[in-house]
């Protein structure tokens, strides 16, 4: 079992920056990898960003130079960090840790990002 707590939204102005905290319990060997979506306004959750087994990094096209995703190890903690944020960022932002059998998800961090 892995609990997911993300944290770290908040309201910026555009051009901005955001640092998004994903803190996971249990083994983090047993994760295969971490994943964060975006859920703008109306819209549907969309992947934006990958972590796979701690190394591997994978970005959504609209995010790529941007954001970077990394882990800290010693934290148990995955990290989104957002920068130049756009209003088109807004939105709710989850976490979703991916493990042998099963996948887990937080119960999202909201980011406003005012133009």
């Amino acid at each position: 079992q892995v609990q997911v707590v993300e944290s770290g939204g908040d309201l910026v102005q555009s051009g901005g920056s955001l640092r998004l905290s994903c803190a996971q319990s249990g083994n983090s060997d047993d994760i295969l990898a971490t994943r964060w979506y975006h859920q703008g306004p109306g819209k549907q959750r969309e992947l934006v960003a990958t972590l796979v087994r701690g190394q591997m990094t994978v970005y959504a096209d609209s995010v790529k130079g941007r954001f970077t995703i990394a882990r800290d190890n010693a934290k148990n903690v995955v990290y989104l960090q957002m920068n130049n944020l756009k209003p088109e960022d807004t939105g709710v932002y989850y976490c979703n840790v991916v493990g042998p059998s099963h996948e887990y998800w937080g119960q999202g961090t909201q980011v406003t990002v005012s133009s």
